[in-house]
């Protein structure tokens, strides 16, 4: 039977709320019996008048000014609006089973809490402070499984309940774990394999505990700043790992048994095929935790015990998708806004997978995002959607490839064009026929180096001469981790330690280093966060005339350097010295100039 715990205000009968939606503010008001028309009028005639001084205030201010409304009432109107009942709950009338339904770490998050709860039926009713966190009843319905129907209560309601029956009762991984543990229902599925019923499957993938984890999984994975989530099936066991700042960190593991239902209810909230395992699948999950949009996406792989599922966490609250926040140095920032300003000509960013190349692109367009600019980008996959550009993804199985989307971009009038990497000849060859037709060409290669990703695209097959009338410059970077602020400490580094930099005492006389000594904001790593160095090696004549006659990377290298170019491991020195990172991350992400 459900169950409820609140009670709604009644101001002398109150009208369906669904015949007030969309109605006009004060109209509500005035049929919710808190204000006469005439008050109304007055609020009106007041706010016209303060509008031709400069002043805008909405109604519902004018009239809790005036005094014939309170705060409450404006928020009992803004429910009617929005179509929902306007309830007071009394944190002492909350039956243990309501409470029970939604766990602490969901009510903290999104500042909801259950009134109403029927576990045969799993519909659920909440309570939430403003009728703009609609968002959150859509987070309920995938994340929890629930029939979710919303009412508005005053917020001091809502902080006591929290207050009262939420605080301090997050549930830990291991409580959850050991719990699950001992679920006699779901140990039965150990070893079935292809053997168990889909009926029976679907019912694992909604069992509550199940919900319950995968959720405390997932905010716990958002609230460290994972990249990643590794679900992982071994012979003995299931690991389940967090990728954060690009290290990988081995969490407590779910019992064994808890791996087909883990999957398939992954699967089932990304609309992927449950019955399917043994072919690869790809999905995607949509949350907004905190008011903040996350994606997940979500891959599925077969393998020997069962099937591994990662889900890359894309956090866009936790993206500077903005020039000066990536990294670059005062000097660095101001080459790069040149270059990016320049009418046409080819930008490569280069580094390895997962060295912030994407991040750095979109910082970049986001800059020259304007209204009188065109800019299409070509990408695999479009990992953060960004108002004003046309992102197109490429479907290798449609036979959507860069190369192909490349050519229609050329009929589409862009001005700027970013080509998710170049891969092959024919990428690179529509690359340089759309710099040579006057486009800006944005793109990614995998290369150690700035001087190095030359040699690469001469072995694509690619001109010498194309090469230096399209190429205006290469920026290498990488992602070196930041000292935890929290735990940070000086310290005399090693004379092993300064040899891996190849520097002597006399060159480090009177600097400082850093490192953290590990706390719990970095989970006793000594690192939080991550910032780029950056390796820019613009094209002049004279670099130009060198890759006409092919010279080696070591020579072209030299040459950069010469002109001014900041290696990779000097940018990361000029790090180490500010105390933002340390030698272990510099020597590990930077390889020795020759």
């Amino acid at each position: 039977m459900a169950k409820t715990a609140a009670t709604e205000q009644k101001p002398s009968g109150p009208p369906d709320p669904s015949k007030l939606k969309g109605r006009r503010f004060g109209r509500v008001l005035a049929r919710l019996g808190k204000v006469t028309r005439e008050q109304v009028h007055e609020a009106l005639a007041l706010q016209r008048s303060r509008k031709s001084k400069g002043q805008d205030q909405p109604v519902g201010e004018l009239l809790v000014e005036l005094g014939y409304i309170t705060v409450d009432d404006v928020m009992a109107a803004l429910a009617g609006q929005a179509g929902m009942r306007m309830v007071s709950i009394d944190p002492d009338d909350l039956a243990d089973e309501i409470v029970a339904a939604l766990p602490a770490e969901t009510a903290n998050t999104y500042q909801i809490v259950p009134i109403e709860f029927d576990e045969r039926t799993r519909a659920i009713t909440v309570a939430m402070k403003s009728p703009d966190n609609f968002r959150a009843v859509d987070d309920l319905r995938l994340l929890m499984g629930f029939k979710v129907e919303a009412v508005i209560a005053p917020a001091e309601q809502i902080d006591a309940v929290i207050q009262k029956h939420y605080s301090g009762d997050e549930s830990s991984m291991a409580e959850m774990m050991a719990e699950l543990g001992e679920d006699e229902s779901l140990a039965a599925l150990k070893g079935r394999g292809e053997s168990i019923d889909l009926e029976e499957l679907a019912s694992a993938a909604e069992d509550n505990k199940v919900v319950r984890l995968l959720n405390l999984v997932l905010l716990q994975a958002i609230k460290d700043k994972a990249s990643d989530i590794h679900f992982e099936p071994f012979e003995d066991e299931f690991k389940m790992r967090y990728r954060i700042d690009g290290i990988l960190y081995e969490m407590v593991p779910p019992p064994q048994h808890l791996a087909l239902p883990i999957v398939s209810r992954i699967k089932v909230m990304s609309n992927l095929d449950i019955a399917e395992r043994r072919l690869p699948q790809d999905g995607r999950i949509e949350l907004v935790v905190n008011n903040n949009p996350v994606d997940l996406r979500i891959s599925v792989l077969p393998t020997m015990f069962g099937e591994s599922v990662v889900m890359r966490v894309l956090d866009r609250s936790n993206v500077q998708l903005s020039l000066d926040k990536i990294g670059l140095r005062d000097d660095e920032l101001e080459e790069v806004r040149g270059l990016i300003r320049r009418p046409n000509g080819i930008i490569i960013v280069t580094g390895p997978t997962g060295s912030g190349k994407t991040t750095s692109l979109y910082a970049a367009l986001n800059e020259l995002n304007e209204p009188e600019t065109k800019i299409l980008t070509a990408e695999d996959p479009v990992e953060y959607d960004i108002d004003g550009l046309i992102q197109c993804q490429i479907n290798t199985d449609q036979g959507l490839t860069f190369g192909r989307l490349l050519r229609s971009f050329l009929r589409q009038d862009p001005d700027v064009i970013l080509v998710g990497e170049i891969r092959d000849l024919e990428t690179a060859q529509i690359a340089v026929q759309a710099s040579l037709t006057g486009h800006l060409v944005f793109s990614t290669l995998h290369t150690n180096d700035a001087p190095s990703s030359i040699l690469r695209l001469l072995d694509l097959g690619m001109d010498s001469f194309l090469l230096t009338a399209t190429i205006e410059a290469i920026v290498a970077q990488r992602l070196v981790r930041r000292i935890c602020l929290a735990c940070k400490e000086e310290y005399g580094p090693t004379d092993e330690e300064l040899m891996e930099l190849q520097l002597r005492r006399p060159d480090v006389e009177g600097r400082t280093f850093f490192r953290g000594r590990g706390c719990d904001k970095c989970n006793h790593s000594g690192y939080r966060g991550r910032r780029a160095i950056f390796e820019i090696m613009q094209l002049d004549d004279q670099l130009r005339e060198m890759i006409m006659v092919e010279a080696s990377t070591n020579v072209l290298r030299a040459e950069a350097r010469k002109r001014g170019m900041r290696s990779l491991r000097e940018g990361g020195l000029l790090s180490i010295f500010e105390g933002q990172t340390t030698i272990d991350e510099v020597v590990r992400e930077t390889i020795i100039e020759e």
